[in-house]
C-alpha cells in the first residue's frame, strides 16, 4: 500500500514541477533574466554591419564581374550600404532607449517617417542597381537574383510574407 502512494506522490511532484518549470521558462524566455530569446539574440549594430559587408562581398564575388561591369558596381554598393546604415541607425536608436511614441498617432507618424526614409533608400538601390543589372549576362542575372536575396536583412519567410530590401521588422 505504501509503494503506490509514494509512486503517485512522486508522479504528482514531477508533473507539478514540470508545469511550474514550463510556465517559468515560457514567461521569461530562458529563466535567467526575463528576456525572450529573440530579444537576447537581436544582432548588434556591429553585427549588422559585419554581416552586410560579408553579404555584399559574396554578391560581388558570386557575380564574377568583368572589368566593364565593375564600373557599375560602386554606386550600387554605396546605395546598399546606405540602406544598411539606415537600419543600423534605427537599431542604435532602439538600443539607446530613445523615447518611443506614446500615442497611436505618434507611432503612425514615426512609422510613416521611417517608411519614407526606407523608400528613398530603396529607390537609390534601384536606380544604382539598374545599370549594373543591365550589364550582366543571363547567367550573372540568375546568380544576382539568388545571391541578392541574402542582402535583405530578413530574407526568411515571416508571417507568410517575404520581406523586401530594407524592410525592418520594427519600423516604428
Amino acid at each position: 500500500m505504501l509503494k503506490p502512494v509514494i509512486t503517485a506522490t512522486a508522479l504528482i511532484a514531477l508533473a507539478g514541477s514540470s508545469l511550474a518549470y514550463a510556465q517559468y521558462f515560457g514567461r521569461s524566455g530562458n529563466g535567467n533574466d526575463g528576456t525572450r530569446f529573440e530579444e537576447r539574440h537581436r544582432p548588434s549594430a556591429a553585427d549588422v554591419s559585419a554581416f552586410a559587408d560579408a553579404r555584399i562581398a559574396a554578391l560581388k564575388a558570386g557575380l564574377q564581374l568583368t572589368p566593364d561591369q565593375t564600373k557599375n558596381w560602386p554606386p550600387f554598393e554605396q546605395a546598399v550600404r546606405d540602406l544598411v546604415q539606415l537600419r543600423i541607425q534605427r537599431l542604435q536608436a532602439r538600443q539607446a532607449g530613445e523615447q518611443q511614441p506614446t500615442t497611436p498617432f505618434e507611432r503612425l507618424s514615426q512609422r510613416a517617417d521611417n517608411m519614407a526614409k526606407t523608400s528613398t533608400a530603396l529607390k537609390k538601390v534601384a536606380d544604382a542597381g539598374a545599370p549594373l543589372y543591365q550589364s550582366l549576362n543571363d547567367d550573372q542575372k540568375s546568380r544576382f537574383v539568388r545571391l541578392a536575396r541574402m542582402l535583405r536583412p530578413h530574407h526568411h519567410m515571416r508571417g507568410g510574407h517575404d520581406r523586401g530590401w530594407g524592410e525592418d521588422r520594427r519600423d516604428g
